[in-house]
């Protein structure tokens, strides 16, 4: 029996891995256990922690951080504190494998205990693009591991050319499309109800997060979107943001709109509302990976404000544009005039979590694994 031990630290990365953990929970040959820090222990972010309690799955550490002040300076000082967390908890619990998702400091701080336990470090969705912050992290994360589960063929290929060994890398489709066409999904109707919104209008899901490099223009990009769906007679079912560098300003502007005429703005969504609203907005704005991965399976349009997911692979739904009012503006009313697009998503087919459980189960936790070199 294999002890797999994942870190997560949002709301978001246990989203996108429920479907997974619960699959590596419920395998015969594994044992699962989670770390958990960050954002989930914060009564500001909606103590998420309950959701992973309420999944029965088994909780092997709590490692709080500080989030305030939202900036770079504790982001940077929270990787060094999760890193001596991690490592203490590992040494308790002596996983085979310690697992990772992604690119934020979480990780990172998880990568840096593994590797230096001598424990096989396990990442998903290695070897794509984003162009800010997110993207360095990502990378570290891969060259700091030595199992690669990769959401495309494109993200293999360029971890094999960072160096990393082609036998350890396997490509398993994103973990966040399972269970999309499983989950119920209430109608429309159902759904603008629980939110307060009129399900004759349109609606947009707003999920924007602060890019650390432009922290300081995050509100106004707020704003803006805001004011742009307002005057193209759209409204707004908007999620607070992470707890990055800027989102105090973010989280500033989603509270003064909250309440007002056809806005809702909410802390947290479970993850079947999460996909219900995705699923029957007739656009998703703002930055989230979200908009880029898993909105493709319903055909929602999205469109994608700034840098935060620059150059990440995109399926034909997706528009890009700058945090400009005439430009989201034009871009609202195209959306809203296209429709939804055939559904059709580059990201996976819905059954990564059994391909991720059986290669952690049967991969050979070897000198061969740990012993990392470049390949080039």
């Amino acid at each position: 029996m294999r002890k797999v031990c994942y870190i997560s630290g949002t709301r978001a990365d246990f989203g996108l891995m429920r479907s997974t953990l619960t699959a590596i929970r419920d395998h015969a040959e594994l044992e699962l256990s989670i770390i958990v820090t960050g954002m989930h222990l914060s009564p500001e972010h909606g103590d998420t922690v309950r959701e992973i309690e309420a999944a029965n799955l088994s909780i092997a550490a709590k490692v709080p951080v500080p989030l305030t002040p939202a900036t770079g300076a504790t982001m940077a000082r929270n990787i060094g504190a999760m890193t001596t967390a991690f490592t203490d908890a590992l040494e308790r619990e002596q996983p085979d494998i310690v697992l990772l998702l992604g690119d934020r400091g979480e990780m990172l701080a998880g990568a840096i205990a593994g590797l230096h336990l001598n424990i096989p470090v396990a990442h998903i969705h290695g070897g794509e693009r984003s162009g800010t912050v997110d993207e360095p992290v990502r990378h570290a994360i891969s060259k700091l591991s030595h199992l690669h589960s990769t959401a495309t063929e494109a993200s293999r290929e360029r971890l094999i050319r960072m160096g990393e060994a082609a036998t350890n890398i396997h490509v398993t489709g994103a973990p966040g499309l399972d269970g999309l066409n499983d989950t119920p999904i209430g109608d429309r109707l159902t759904v603008a109800s629980q939110h307060g919104l009129n399900s004759d209008e349109p609606f947009a899901l707003m999920v924007y997060h602060p890019v650390l490099q432009e922290a300081d223009s995050a509100g106004s990009d707020a704003r803006a979107i805001l004011d742009a769906l307002h005057k193209t007679g759209v409204q707004v079912l908007a999620l607070m943001p992470n707890a990055d560098g800027g989102s105090e300003a973010v989280r500033q502007v989603l509270t003064k709109a909250h309440g007002q005429k056809g806005v809702t703005v909410r802390t947290h969504l479970a993850r079947p509302d999460f996909i219900a609203a995705m699923a029957h907005a007739d656009l998703m704005i703002g930055n989230s990976s979200a908009g880029i991965i898993e909105a493709a399976s319903f055909g929602t349009p999205v469109i994608n404000v700034g840098r935060r997911q620059n150059l990440r692979e995109r399926n034909a739904n997706v528009c890009d544009v700058s945090a400009e009012h005439v430009v989201l503006a034009e871009a609202i009313t195209a959306a809203l005039a296209q429709g939804r697009f055939p559904v059709k998503n580059l990201y996976g087919d819905g059954h990564t979590a059994e391909r991720i459980a059986d290669l952690l189960a049967t991969t050979p936790l070897d000198a061969a694994l740990m012993m990392k070199v470049n390949g080039y």
